[in-house]
């Protein structure tokens, strides 16, 4: 079995209504390893949530195009496949956990029947009496009663619906999970509930993860790689003890990082990024981060490219120059 599950190489995602043209990604370049956890951070608009649709086919159609770049799973090219081949793959080989568990459940399917659905599109040959067992089990593994799946999604909690819809993408012991700030929504306590169930969930199955997240803690407890992206770009990609104890930093990952309160530091003023994130209807020539940057200089008017500052470690910067430092 090759080591890579997931490769993408320069892809470049553009949304077209009406009104303008939206290049949401951007020669975006990545790569997970069977079992691994990939954290996708950045501000809103940075082109996280489109990079999975990507992966999945799941762009918005007539609307989201890919207009550049390969995207392999599992040894299968998504974006050459038949629709009907990713139909196949989709909730088998890769699925995904979506933003908000109240808009992506059926209020009028009990929670039983919608996990039972993805065993029975995948799994034609098991009898009713395995569906029934099988989803059982998974209801249990995510900590809700079995007795509890003839009831709707209504009845339930939020944390208790973030449960199912972790149930419904990993019933079928997927290789790649696509997990869409699924803690966004919950509090604090349920979060680190949540967050626990995935790791576990994903330890015992040898899932491979990419969590798209705002936060930096969560990304630090649960990530072994990390993707920093801007304005559709990958502006840094390397481990997690690169990007949190490492030499080197973007200038926009540490303008996050200053962003953060320290518990052992007598802060008056938290630090924050002027600006704000360019235009996504605009194509830029050079740097992206170039008008938010005080190390901005008449080298960012040329378009950077990813540099390795250290082994496993890509900087976009012109800071960093053409070689390993």
């Amino acid at each position: 079995m090759a080591e890579k599950l997931l490769e993408i190489e320069n892809l470049s995602v553009e949304y077209n209504t009406e009104i303008a043209t939206v290049y949401a990604v951007n020669g975006l370049s990545l790569s997970l390893n069977y079992g691994e956890t990939l954290g996708l951070v950045g501000e809103t608009g940075a082109g996280k949530t489109t990079t999975c649709l990507s992966i999945m086919r799941l762009l918005p159609e007539g609307i989201g195009d890919v207009t550049e770049g390969k995207i392999t799973l599992d040894g299968n090219d998504m974006l050459a496949l038949p629709e009907e081949k990713v139909r196949e793959l989709r909730g088998n080989t890769v699925s995904m956990i979506f933003q908000d568990p109240m808009s992506s459940l059926n209020p009028v399917m009990t929670v039983g029947d919608q996990i039972k659905e993805v065993l029975k599109i995948h799994n034609r040959s098991m009898s009713k009496d395995e569906l029934d067992k099988a989803v059982d089990n998974m209801m249990e593994l995510v900590g809700i009663p079995a007795n509890r799946k003839n009831e709707y999604p209504h009845e339930f909690s939020g944390g208790m619906k973030q449960r199912i819809v972790i149930a419904i993408a990993l019933v079928c012991e997927p290789k790649l999970i696509l997990a869409d700030e699924p803690t966004t929504a919950l509090d604090v306590t349920i979060q680190a509930q949540m967050l626990g169930l995935i790791n576990d969930l994903q330890k015992r199955l040898n899932t491979a993860m990419i969590l798209v997240t705002h936060d930096l803690g969560v990304v630090a407890q649960t990530c072994e790689k990390v993707a920093v992206m801007y304005a559709g770009e990958a502006v840094e990609i390397g481990q997690a003890e690169h990007i949190f104890g490492g030499k080197y930093l973007h200038p926009y990952t540490q303008g996050l990082f200053n962003a953060i309160p320290k518990l052992d530091e007598d802060t008056p003023r938290l630090e924050t990024i002027e600006g704000m994130i360019p235009d996504p209807t605009v194509k830029i020539e050079g740097c992206r981060f170039a008008d938010r940057c005080r190390h901005a200089t008449e080298a960012c008017r040329k378009a950077p490219r990813m540099v390795e500052v250290e082994k496993g470690h890509y900087i976009r910067c012109h800071l960093f120059g053409n070689k390993r430092e």
